[in-house]
């Protein structure tokens, strides 16, 4: 390894088409990979990078492109496979102080596969790491590509034309364009990259074997049973044929194009299988296979290693120990999954973590008569993880509702980020194992959360996700979510022809917070024109949100069979949520269901539950949702009398050595100045004391608490959490969420504190805390909140290096292990 090679610098990264490249930095010892490279390009890329034609690189050029400081000097090269396929480099000018030139290559074959724009992201972010503040370029005007990655990435730009030039010059300092672009394109990559997974023209069952009821036979026989649109290739080391198909010998055997390849092969088997696999071009792999990381240090090494290799060839895996992935999509209707059932198309999609309980899973969805859109088993969850299918599903137009069984998060920030966009367009119900003991199962590539379980939930909350307690009821939210409209309110409409039921119900909504409308008990002797007649009353009422219909047998005699039929007409032309508990059914049965194309339910359909409180407890979720959607996301405000740059540099020389620092009270103080927060030790004066922390947590970033500085408060642990930075409606919403809140508002008559000025605190709190990583801990404690304002009287800060940059502040990389 060449001296002072910077290994931070390295990176896996999706493209503008869905495949991955590896980033490094270059090496001397990549003289040959730069030569072949170079050999490969067109007379006219060469003439666009060195304004003159130049067949070849000198033994002197090479060297010097090669032979770079990491410092004053500095290349990255991008690699698939063996092959290098673009550089760029920059090299700091002497007579422009935090200036460099930079200029790009990419091999004709891989341009307008956004390598440009990426390997600009990374090398401006080591260039910021060196101190570098300003790129030149210079571009001739017909390089219309390469021009429009300068001008589209985001930064300040400046531009002059001379002597037939294009000169751009960008200042390299992160703005709100910049960090948005970089967002669009991670999302728009890694969503492609989850459709080339899902929309394969092809598939290979490598481990294909003869013997019934094994995986790899099981695999192809539901690739076959299912009804796959393309080509399915079993593959075999011997046979000649595997449940009646043609079998090859290898991948590499296969006559045509393989896209997906499902690899069901001894753990010791699957490297050279990828290896296969790289050489034929496929384009993703699903890994069902067991002995990775599951299996301890040995296993998770292959693991990574299995990864590290597809990645490198351009492939992103689902698994390993997977499953296995489907699309209902009746263009593919691809079952690539073990799954002896398979729920029929709808509009839902589905993300598990567990390969275990998947099938379980999707057992329990078709019983429901539950559709998916898509279902995607992770397994160890190595690569391809809910993230990827976020930002998938975000666009997918055949999918309404997104389900996710997490056991692990390995990127929560991440995360959180796109829940939140995600659920302002589409909701998210996720079940997360775990909450007592906030522990990873062996073989997941993350690490253990720190914040309890309830911080977890508060932030799942401030990202709109729904959180539910377990499967059940991941289901009963889901069923409401894919096929009736949301809520508008919280005042539901109860009409039952049983009083013990309609009761239940009651007491249920009032327990979850829902307000009820008068409840309409029509009897046992209640027929279908009663509940046409009810039911239309409640949806004309402008009081009422949303309907709970109850409908039990009489004890004696029989019952109107209409019922059902009068409820669904109603449902389907109306613009409130109906939630049924009807006849004890659970899910969507046949009498309240809307009958799609292929016999599966459609939007429309009324959701069935087994108990009245079931039914209730599924709206109460919808309803919090909804009230969140509709409640504006806020903005991060400009606060007066903030030095970001001063702060900046007291930290750095607090900090020194890199050593933890425990802050005194002055410096403390001082660096709450830079943020417009005044310390005051004088413990006189009255209020509420309050408690205010800002920590770095090492899953989330920047995390902001808040709460009464009282032994009560701390014996119920009556904290809110939220990410930073703060907007000014989640500040509000911050102070509110305590238990206590009432005695900062006004509780009994007492006079509200100075609610604004605390929410202010909170504001200028959390920019420093987001501002500033090296903030392991800052507590204010107490603060004193009354009417005329808050006084902080005391501060306790600890400031220490994090373990790495904040991912959404840096360039675009798939996670390392």
């Amino acid at each position: 390894m060449t001296e002072g090679y910077p290994d931070q610098w390295e990176a896996d990264v999706v493209l503008s088409d869905g495949g991955t490249a590896h980033l490094r930095p270059i090496r001397s010892e990549d003289a040959d990979l730069l030569r072949v490279f170079y050999a490969r390009l067109s007379p006219e890329t060469i003439y666009y990078r060195f304004f003159s034609p130049r067949p070849y690189l000198t033994d002197r050029e090479v060297e010097h492109f090669t032979g770079v400081d990491y410092d004053r000097r500095v290349a990255l090269i991008a690699t698939i496979g063996e092959e290098m396929v673009a550089v760029v480099r920059y090299d700091l000018l002497n007579d422009r102080p935090e200036t460099a030139e930079v200029a790009f290559l990419v091999e004709d074959a891989h341009q307008g596969r956004g390598l440009g724009a990426v390997l600009l992201e990374h090398i401006a972010a080591a260039a910021r790491e060196r101190g570098v503040r300003r790129f030149v370029a210079s571009v001739l005007p017909d390089n219309r590509r390469m021009t429009r990655v300068f001008r589209e990435a985001g930064y300040r730009a400046e531009q002059r034309f001379e002597e037939g030039v294009i000169e751009l010059v960008l200042d390299l300092e992160p703005t709100e364009t910049s960090v948005e672009v970089m967002a669009a394109r991670e999302h728009r990559a890694e969503s492609r990259s989850i459709q080339r997974l899902l929309f394969p023209s092809s598939v290979a069952v490598v481990g294909a074997s003869r013997a019934e009821h094994s995986v790899g036979q099981t695999v192809l026989r539901n690739l076959l049973s299912g009804d796959f649109t393309g080509p399915v290739y079993p593959v075999h080391p011997t046979a000649t044929a595997v449940a009646g198909v043609r079998a090859y010998a290898s991948v590499l055997d296969i006559p045509d194009d393989v896209d997906l390849a499902v690899v069901a092969v001894r753990a010791d088997a699957v490297r050279e299988v990828v290896e296969q696999c790289a050489g034929k071009g496929v384009r993703g792999l699903v890994v069902v296979s067991s002995g990775f990381g599951e299996t301890g240090p040995e296993g998770r090494a292959d693991q990574e290693e299995l990864v590290r290799l597809a990645r490198a060839y351009g492939m992103r895996v689902v698994g390993p120990n997977c499953l296995g992935i489907a699309n209902t999509d009746p263009e593919v209707r691809l079952n690539a999954t073990l799954a002896p059932t398979m729920p029929g198309r709808g509009p839902v999609g589905f993300f598990s973590q567990s390969g275990a309980l998947g099938i379980a899973i999707l057992q329990r969805t078709a019983e429901r008569g539950l559709g998916l859109s898509t279902f995607v088993s992770a397994g160890n969850r190595a690569d391809v993880s809910g993230n990827d299918l976020m930002q998938y599903w975000e666009e997918d137009p055949a999918t309404k509702a997104v389900l996710l069984y997490l056991e692990s998060l390995g990127n929560p920030r991440k995360f959180a980020r796109l829940a939140r966009r995600l659920g302002r367009r589409k909701p998210i119900v996720a079940v997360k194992s775990g909450r007592s003991t906030q522990g990873v199962p062996i073989g997941h590539a993350a690490r253990a959360l720190t914040l309890p379980d309830h911080a977890v939930s508060a932030l799942f909350q401030q990202a709109g996700l729904i959180r539910v307690e377990d499967l059940a009821e991941l289901f009963d939210v889901a069923q409401l979510l894919a096929y009736q409209p949301l809520p508008s309110g919280d005042r539901i409409a109860i009409i039952d022809n049983s009083d013990s039921l309609g009761l239940l119900a009651q007491d249920a909504a009032a327990a979850l917070g829902l307000e009820v409308r008068p409840r309409v008990d029509l009897g046992p002797r209640a027929d279908a024109d009663d509940y046409e007649a009810a039911l239309a009353e409640a949806l004309a009422d402008d009081s009422v949100d949303a309907i709970v219909a109850l409908f039990t047998p009489p004890t004696i005699g029989g019952y109107d069979v209409r019922v059902p039929e009068k409820i669904l007409r109603l449902a389907a032309g109306g613009s409130k949520p109906i939630v049924a508990t009807y006849l004890g059914s659970e899910g969507m049965p046949a009498d309240l269901r809307i009958t799609g194309p292929d016999g599966t339910a459609a939007e429309g359909s009324v959701p069935s539950y087994a108990a009245p409180e079931d039914a209730v407890r599924a709206l109460a979720y919808v309803v919090r949702y909804a009230q969140w959607r509709r409640t504006p996301a806020g903005r991060v405000p400009e606060l007066e009398g903030i030095d970001r740059k001063r702060a900046r540099a007291l930290v750095e020389d607090w900090l020194g050595t890199g050593d933890p620092v425990k802050a005194t009270p002055e410096q403390a103080a001082e660096l709450l100045g830079c943020y417009g927060i005044e310390v005051s030790g004088d413990a006189a004066g009255g209020g509420v004391p309050t408690r205010v922390v800002t920590m770095e947590d090492p899953s989330f970033g920047a995390v902001v608490s808040f709460g009464l500085a009282d032994e009560t408060a701390a014996l119920l642990d009556d904290r809110a959490y939220r990410l930073g930075p703060l907007t000014d409606v989640e500040a509000a919403e911050l102070i509110r969420a305590i238990r206590t809140a009432p005695l900062l508002l006004g509780h009994r008559g007492a006079q509200p504190v100075d609610v604004a000025a605390l929410e202010e605190l909170l504001l200028r709190v959390s920019r420093l805390g987001y501002d500033l990583p090296e903030v392991a801990r800052l507590e204010l404690d107490p603060v004193m909140a009354d009417v005329s304002g808050v006084a902080v009287r005391g501060v306790a800060l600890r400031l220490e290096r994090p373990l790495g940059p904040r991912t959404e502040l840096g360039p675009r990389r798939l996670r390392q292990f």
